[in-house]
């Protein structure tokens, strides 16, 4: 068998395996699009899950590229990227979400990718390489993306709080039953725009790599938009419900009021960041919003060490899923 066509098999399977991912992004997370309209009761898991799946899907509508450009062009210098170092993400990324899905801990599935690209590039040719602002700009989003989540989710929580003072909860409630499908729906469309994206960009960055896609276009193959927000609405359609529990009950107990408030306020952190082409993770992002939440209620609603185990596993996806992509890369230089 000639090169062309051994890279040709390997570029398959790293297709497929990046669609795993895809589909394991979409497992892992379904719980963030989900959760709080669960344990609000406004939706059966069953149509919860549907409604998500359905507005992952649809998200190839209405966002643009800008994710996907970050992750295939705005990690790596040009010419670095190869077949190892994206198996090498690859197995990173997949390694650290089964792990935390098994433990039912919500992290980052973006930040996990993030950790594998870094780690398998650091494993061939140094830290030279990468490219800083990329980099920096996704760090920094693991403590913006929940702090703005917390700062949208409280204040909203605060102004229906003070909005609807002089009618009867009973009426609140029914309102916000209805409009929290709204917010869900909303959460969910960013959940897709900014997840399917990933990997989206990793499988452009391999095309790239491997001369099947130019680094002079705008943008990836057809198929591999159409593909990739296909894999995500997948998963989410098969659910995460070892962290449903955690993110909808063990946190806070919310009411659909405050469901809505911690879905729109994640809602719109998501579409920012979509916009500004920032990979962030919509575990953080709603986790901050649901801990924002429970806070205006009064601070024992939150349960703090639930939320400092969180925040424990996001401190620890991107050197986790490194040290593994760095391990899976010199593997890789064994195999093919």
């Amino acid at each position: 068998m000639d090169t062309v066509q051994t890279t040709l098999w390997v570029v398959v399977l790293l297709v497929m395996l990046a669609l795993v991912f895809d589909f394991m992004n979409g497992f892992h997370d379904a719980a963030n699009s989900i959760a709080t309209v669960v344990s609000t009761g406004v939706l059966k898991p069953g149509q919860a899950i549907l409604f998500a799946a359905f507005f992952n899907v649809i998200a190839i509508f209405i966002f643009q590229l800008s994710v996907a450009a970050t992750v295939g062009k705005g990690i790596v210098q040009p010419g670095v990227v190869d077949t190892h170092v994206v198996f090498g993400a690859l197995v990173g990324a997949i390694t650290w979400n089964v792990v935390t899905w098994y433990y039912g801990i919500p992290s980052s599935s973006s930040h996990a990718l993030i950790g594998g690209i870094v780690g398998a590039v650091l494993a061939k040719s140094g830290a030279s390489t990468l490219i800083s602002a990329g980099i920096l700009k996704t760090v920094a989003f693991i403590f913006i993306s929940p702090f703005l989540g917390f700062v949208l989710g409280s204040l909203m929580m605060v102004a229906v709080a003070w909005i609807f003072r002089r009618t009867r909860p009973s009426r609140v409630d029914k309102w916000f039953r209805r409009l929290q499908l709204v917010s869900a729906g909303a959460y969910s469309l960013g959940h897709g725009g900014n997840d399917a994206q990933k990997t989206i960009g990793i499988i452009w960055m391999l095309l790239i790599a491997t001369g099947y896609a130019a680094g002079t276009d705008k943008s990836p193959p057809n198929w591999v938009i159409i593909s990739c927000y296909t894999s995500i609405g997948a998963g989410t359609l098969f659910g995460g419900w070892r962290i449903v529990k955690t993110m909808g009950q063990r946190i806070t107990k919310l009411k659909p009021v405050g469901g809505f408030c911690a879905e729109t306020g994640g809602a719109l952190t998501l579409f920012m960041a979509t916009a500004m082409g920032v990979p962030v993770s919509t575990t953080h992002t709603i986790t901050g919003a649901i801990v924002g939440v429970g806070s205006t209620q009064r601070t024992s609603a939150v349960r703090w060490g639930v939320a400092g185990n969180i925040v424990w596993a996001w401190i620890f996806t991107i050197p986790a899923s490194a040290f593994v992509a760095a391990s899976a890369y010199w593997l890789s230089l064994q195999i093919f």
